[in-house]
């Protein structure tokens, strides 16, 4: 073989990339007239040293710092789990050698990790980097030193740096380590971060159980009052906290994929004969339910008592107010991920639901998914149009907005009219959990 030819494997390597830029490239190109500019960038040699050159913008992690804080400015961790200890407990060491590694850095550079994922042969492309394939090598470039340092520069994906830094929006939390708990020095310094691996095998799970084939057959068994051969599983007392808010990717990669939300498990045994959390039926508006949720109360007297104070119509004021209407306006997001987690699809089917219409289009979206009942034909399909075409986020909205009016005025805040409640009516939109359609729709409103 001479220097001028590559090795059938090579020419397998190359194929594969070759047929990511393209795609990339007709990606880029599609509904345009005129590429021709955009044309030399997804050559192939061109674009592999873009790609190596943007590469360093982004880091390979497992735990993920601006999961506590999106403004804190700091180092993330790529751990794998094998290398940590094996405690008896669920953790990220559970995970084994498959794990999910997350992505954290310049969105804009995102495609060269999605290029480092190309598996040839069961493996990455990055995995054959990291093990210095001699194929590989060859077909990223035929001068040896500027193949070598491509590949290099790829495996910087996964780096730790060489000073770790935390940040004062970061949690941190003294534990300690001596017996003398007055003296600063039996202290060390912690700072705990979300495991984004572990929180996306959760969420991958749970979504499973939810959404899986095997679940729906043992749900539409249990309809039909058929027998079932087979596990159901279900998570009881699901709670969801949403992280990055209308831009989950600015925490990190795996957390757009999970559009922003993460699972938390009770942690306290289930109930399995109790009845239903948020019980939705025999109610004439789920409100009635959101006034008396969680925090949902604190919330709205904070607010309140802070209006009542009738604040200097200033800067600080109006960020301490806006704080406080996106608590509560998160609140009605998680209020609507828990009545989902908790109830199966289809359950405003029931004839006890006296919801009205948009309030079951909102808290139970997964009836679109069902099969169309023959004897309730019209009303299902009719539902599903609903669902699609409707205005059931701006009802809902308006719902949210009358409810939050309505608490103030019985508070004795006189001064609260149309302009308020437009206000809520927005705020609802843009911190409830809808679906990206309607999320899309929602954030062009003013």
């Amino acid at each position: 073989m001479t220097g001028s030819e590559r090795a059938p494997r090579s020419e397998g390597f190359r194929s594969a990339i070759t047929a990511f830029i393209e795609a990339r490239r007709e990606a880029k190109l599609k509904g345009k007239e005129d590429g021709a500019d955009a044309t030399p960038k997804y050559d192939y040699e061109t674009w592999l040293a873009d790609a190596a050159r943007r590469v360093s913008q982004i880091q390979a992690v497992t735990h993920v710092l601006k999961a506590t804080h999106p403004d804190a400015r700091g180092s993330s961790l790529h751990t794998p789990p094998s290398s940590l200890h094996q405690h008896q407990e669920v953790g990220t060491h559970t995970l084994g050698p498959v794990f999910a590694e997350d992505v954290v850095g310049n969105a804009a550079a995102l495609d060269v990790f999605k290029f480092l994922k190309v598996e040839f042969e069961g493996r990455r492309l990055l995995d054959w980097m990291q093990a210095g394939d001699a194929d590989l090598r060859q077909a990223l470039h035929r001068d040896a030193n500027t193949a070598k340092g491509w590949m290099q520069a790829f495996c910087g994906l996964v780096r730790t740096e060489a000073k770790l830094t935390s940040h004062e929006l970061a949690k941190q939390l003294y534990w300690c380590i001596g017996e003398d708990p007055v003296k600063d020095d039996q202290y060390h310094l912690l700072q705990p971060l979300l495991s984004s691996s572990l929180s996306h095998a959760v969420h991958e799970e749970i979504t499973d159980a939810r959404f899986g084939e095997v679940n729906k057959a043992a749900r539409q068994a249990r309809r039909d009052n058929e027998p079932f051969d087979g596990i159901y599983r279900d998570y009881k007392q699901l709670a969801v906290r949403k992280l990055g808010g209308t831009k989950p990717q600015n925490i990190s990669q795996l957390n757009s994929e999970r559009g922003g939300m993460n699972y938390l498990l009770a942690s306290l045994p289930p109930h399995w004969d109790r009845e239903r959390s948020q019980n939705l039926l025999n109610t004439d508006s789920a409100m009635e339910r959101f006034a008396h949720f969680e925090d949902t109360p604190q919330l709205m007297k904070a607010l309140t008592d802070f209006l009542m104070t009738d604040p200097d119509r200033v800067m600080k004021t109006r960020s301490i107010r806006e704080q406080h209407e996106q608590d509560l306006g998160a609140q009605l997001a998680l209020f609507a991920a828990s009545v989902q987690a908790l109830h199966e699809p289809g359950w405003t089917r029931d004839a006890s639901c006296r919801l009205p219409l948009c309030e079951q289009l909102w808290l139970d979206p997964d009836r679109t998914d069902l099969p169309v009942r023959p004897d309730h034909q019209a009303e299902d399909e009719a539902f599903n149009a609903a669902y699609t075409f409707g205005s059931w986020a701006d009802e809902v909205a308006e719902r949210f907005a009358n409810w939050v009016n309505k608490r103030l005025l019985d508070a004795g805040l006189t001064t609260v009219g149309d302009a308020e409640f437009k206000h809520w009516a927005k705020q609802a939109i843009l911190e409830a959990d809808w679906p990206v359609p309607m999320q899309r729709r929602a954030g062009g409103q003013t």
